[in-house]
């Protein structure tokens, strides 16, 4: 709540409420400036980690369900591994390994290609149990009647397997947008330079500035990052028609 408040004060000192109310903080969001060019790369960012979490994690699903691979538990543990991994020791590990000459590999120039990178791999086992839930839910004699009928396996994909589990899809997706919009170990460590902050690493920045609208507007980002991530639980919990854990239920 003092969020909330403090994202609209004006003036705020030794009161219990601000003395004075404005939206100067989403002014300066909703504009040109560092906040506002933030919430477009976060968009951006999590856009683009979302597309490549979608098309990886279902090819694993559909390889750990549809397939019989002799690494499918190794290819389960993989894919989950990054529950396990802190961020902070991904963002590290990247900035380390990518400290190269290539400018748009190197962090320090352009991290726009890693926090793609390390958003898809945090988030990925979201996407790829929810994949693996909606394999689960649809019974394989569809695609074989398919098969049978002579469709090859694209075709068999795209005009009977997707469509059936196309909820689950949507779904997970929206979940790892979500989180990533919000992601802040990868964020804190790779963006290293003002025009590629995503909102996050603006909101450490605004926090430690002596500006004295500076908390206001760090707090109107996080208003807006709140209100992305509500939205987007209720949003995928309407698609399931159901209870959200639906997504994920084998």
């Amino acid at each position: 709540m003092s969020v909330v408040i403090q994202s609209f004060s004006g003036k705020w000192f030794l009161s219990i409420l601000p003395t004075e109310w404005n939206i100067d903080g989403y002014r300066e969001v909703f504009g040109r400036g560092l906040a506002g060019l933030s919430v477009r790369n976060s968009l951006l960012f999590a856009s683009l980690s979302s597309v490549l979490d979608v098309v990886i994690g279902v090819s694993i699903a559909w390889l750990l369900t549809r397939r019989r691979v002799p690494f499918a538990g190794v290819l389960d543990a993989l894919a989950m591994l990054p529950l396990a991994l802190p961020g902070l020791v991904v963002a590290f590990g990247y900035l380390a390994g990518f400290d190269v000459e290539v400018g748009w590999l190197n962090p320090r120039e352009n991290p726009t290609v890693l926090l793609v990178i390390s958003y898809s791999v945090r988030r990925l086992p979201y996407i790829v149990r929810s994949a693996v839930a909606g394999f689960e839910q649809t019974s394989v004699t569809y695609e074989e009647a398919s098969a049978n009928l002579g469709a090859n396996t694209l075709r068999t994909l795209r005009r009977i397997t997707f469509p059936m589990i196309s909820a689950h899809l949507v779904a997970g997706g929206i979940l790892v947008f979500a989180f990533a919009m919000l992601e802040v170990s990868d964020s804190l460590i790779l963006a290293m330079r003002e025009p590629y902050f995503p909102i996050t690493k603006m909101i450490y920045q605004l926090m430690g500035r002596i500006e004295p609208n500076a908390p206001t507007v760090a707090c109107a980002l996080g208003v807006i990052g709140m209100l992305v991530l509500a939205g987007s639980l209720v949003l995928a919990g309407r698609i399931m028609g159901r209870r959200l854990g639906a997504v994920f239920r084998v």
